[in-house]
């Protein structure tokens, strides 16, 4: 099979555990690029965040960030975004705010918490790897409820840290019962994001190829994590780092190293090595376009 499209997943996937790239992983990726192969990365992250790993891996096509719900490769210019409306937004809020959770109101320009304590480093880890806070704000308040009733805030996505697990599937469960316009999806044992409707990475990256003109069959997608689980099984060539769950690898066709030990660089050149640049398909006349 001859694959065109490699998307790939940020965190633990891309990134090692200390939240950076290694030379190897750059390099990989320009090698693949330099062999016509279409890269774009697919994430949980919010615009500004994706944008910035994307500069770092001179990836100029559009990214498929806020689990799907906002893909672009500017800032102003969206090619998709889809928006949780005011209303719905106050009322997932007003109900959040009854249990002991963070609420994170994620927009591609802005984020917006309340002040809930969290005993763990799961927020402190997303807020310094959330992008560049010169060019992204932000901000937490006591009440989200209050700030939503004086301002309108229609957010791609919101994010949702929790204490315990009980409190995240109580949460999931009654809020899939009482809204038809959203989807929910747990990344973790701790963590829900909370998305419009038809919204998730998947989606995503089948709008992005219907836009590029490539089938799921001709991409591979590497991921880690359990909202990759379904590119994962669609992709033509669905690959799991060795770092992921055990349902992640179960899914996966292929399991690379973890994201400590390259696993993204080791792949590419594993794989890609074997397949001819797409120009030169394209004057063989196996590929038409």
């Amino acid at each position: 099979m001859i694959y065109r499209l490699l998307a790939l997943n940020i965190d633990g996937t891309l990134l090692q555990t200390n939240g950076r790239l290694h030379r190897s992983t750059k390099e990989a990726i320009d090698y693949v690029q330099q062999k016509g192969i279409f890269v774009t990365l697919v994430t949980s992250r919010n615009f500004p965040s994706a944008k910035k790993v994307a500069r770092a891996l001179k990836i100029k096509s559009p990214l498929i960030t806020h689990q799907g719900a906002y893909i672009s490769n500017t800032d102003k210019n969206p090619i998709f975004v889809k928006r949780l409306n005011e209303e719905i937004t106050y009322d997932i809020v007003r109900f959040l705010e009854g249990l002991p959770c963070q609420i994170r109101l994620v927009h591609e320009q802005f984020s917006l918490a309340n002040k809930h304590k969290l005993y763990n480093n799961l927020l402190v880890k997303t807020v310094f790897t959330s992008g560049d806070p010169m060019f992204y704000s932000q901000q937490f308040v006591p009440s989200l409820s209050e700030y939503l009733h004086d301002h309108r805030v229609t957010p791609p996505k919101i994010e949702v840290y929790f204490e315990n697990n009980r409190d995240l599937e109580d949460a999931k469960k009654a809020l899939e019962a009482m809204f038809t316009e959203i989807n929910c999806i747990k990344l973790d044992d701790l963590r829900l994001d909370i998305v419009p409707e038809g919204v998730s990475k998947l989606n995503g990256l089948i709008f992005l190829g219907n836009q590029l003109g490539f089938k799921l069959k001709e991409m591979v997608y590497i991921g880690d994590g359990l909202d990759d689980i379904p590119l994962i099984e669609a992709a033509g060539l669905g690959v799991s780092m060795w770092n992921a769950p055990y349902d992640v690898k179960r899914a996966s066709d292929w399991v690379t190293r973890s994201e400590n030990e390259h696993g993204v660089a080791y792949m590419v050149k594993e794989h890609f090595r074997k397949q001819q640049p797409i120009d030169f398909l394209r004057k063989m006349k196996i590929i038409k376009n």
